[in-house]
């Protein structure tokens, strides 16, 4: 890179351990040190802080909140601003959206990054958060990762097109490509005699690991396999009294958060996602990058996603359909395997994190990258 370092100042509502956070340190540990980063959590919570590399120049920064105080908050942001002067103000999801404000007037060149919603917006978008997002996003550069995403703020959010870029979510392909590990079966405990059905995610309401537990007792009635859940979260609990209540403890593992998923994932025989609202999830091209078909709930990108083939396997929002798509692909393994290869296929050639990193990097040189969307 020519001439000085740009200064980057990113904003999060959390900077705990979560696909927006992990996307971060992805990103900005292919970089290096070619930026200077300043990351600012809403809440304080910094745990992703951990897993950027030694290279990268960032730093957290402590920046005084009120919680409802709109116009307090927005006085002490601009201060922020224009005391560290950054080259580029880089906001993730509704709760950072007072930064945007704060910066209304443009002295920063601003990129919001729009991921999803969390379950209060699941089924409907809040009229409020409509109107502020289309008063403070007008002006700047807003990334969508998903298509349904980009619709939303095109036709709900009646973002001007100019402002909307897509930039689908990418994976290291190369990294899911690891066979199975004895110890790793050892370690945790996974069943290899029978059928193992997986998931990776956060452990929180969104995510419904609970509808997949009710649907895994479902299977487990019909044959001897094994779920394997890899995360944690506030349902952690929950979820783990249901197991014991359904009487299939003995035949659900709950590894906790676990930061080498291409380690466990060879072990699966179907991945399963049972959310009520994603958009792009990072841990479903994971999951296709290892070769695994999917018996998913019909959320978000998922049907861009996914090969073709994995399409009968994409389901209503209900416990019931999803054992029954679990329960067809492992009736049929050499069906399921083939789905797995196409779904191989797609995510190296659509998804690969180096089509990321490209674009990204245009962004945060101030330019815009050329997508299909944007």
């Amino acid at each position: 890179m020519n001439g000085p370092r740009r200064t980057l100042l990113h904003v999060f509502s959390t900077f705990a351990v979560g696909g927006p956070q992990m996307r971060f340190a992805q990103l900005v540990n292919h970089f290096g040190g070619s930026y200077r980063h300043f990351i600012v959590a809403m809440d304080n919570a910094t745990e992703a802080f951990a897993k950027l590399d030694k290279s990268v120049d960032a730093t957290l920064l402590t920046v005084a909140i009120q919680r409802g105080k709109l116009l307090v908050n927005a006085r002490s942001f601009r201060k922020v601003l224009r005391d560290l002067k950054p080259d580029l103000l880089v906001t993730s999801n509704w709760g950072t959206i007072e930064w945007a404000f704060a910066n209304l007037d443009g002295r920063v060149p601003h990129l919001h990054m729009e991921d999803g919603f969390g379950p209060e917006e699941a089924n409907a978008q809040i009229a409020r958060r409509v109107w502020m997002r289309r008063l403070v996003l007008r002006h700047s550069t807003v990334l969508l990762p998903s298509r349904r995403l980009f619709s939303i703020a095109r036709d709900v959010w009646r973002l001007p097109q100019r402002c909307l870029i897509h930039v689908p979510n990418g994976v290291d392909c190369s990294r899911f490509s690891a066979r199975r590990t004895p110890q790793i079966a050892a370690d945790f405990g996974i069943d290899t005699a029978g059928p193992v059905i997986g998931t990776v995610s956060g452990l929180r309401a969104e995510k419904n690991i609970s509808r997949l537990v009710d649907a895994f007792a479902r299977v487990v009635q019909r044959l001897p396999a094994q779920l394997i859940i890899v995360g944690d979260g506030p349902e952690h609990a929950n979820l783990v009294a249901q197991a014991v209540a359904l009487g299939i403890s003995d035949r659900v593992v709950f590894t906790g958060a676990f930061s080498k998923p291409e380690l466990i994932l060879p072990f699966f025989d179907v991945f399963a996602l049972s959310s009520d609202t994603e958009q792009m999830p990072l841990s479903v091209l994971e999951a296709m990058a290892a070769g695994l078909p999917l018996a998913a709930t019909d959320v978000g990108d998922l049907r861009y996603m996914l090969a073709p083939e994995n399409h009968p396997y994409l389901v209503k929002t209900q416990a019931e359909p999803l054992s029954d798509a679990i329960m067809a692909l492992l009736a049929e393994p050499v069906r399921a395997r083939t789905i797995g290869q196409a779904n191989a296929a797609r995510a190296s050639g659509l998804f690969d994190q180096e089509l990321m990193f490209a674009a990204y990097r245009e962004l945060f040189e101030g330019r815009r990258p050329r997508t299909p969307n944007s």
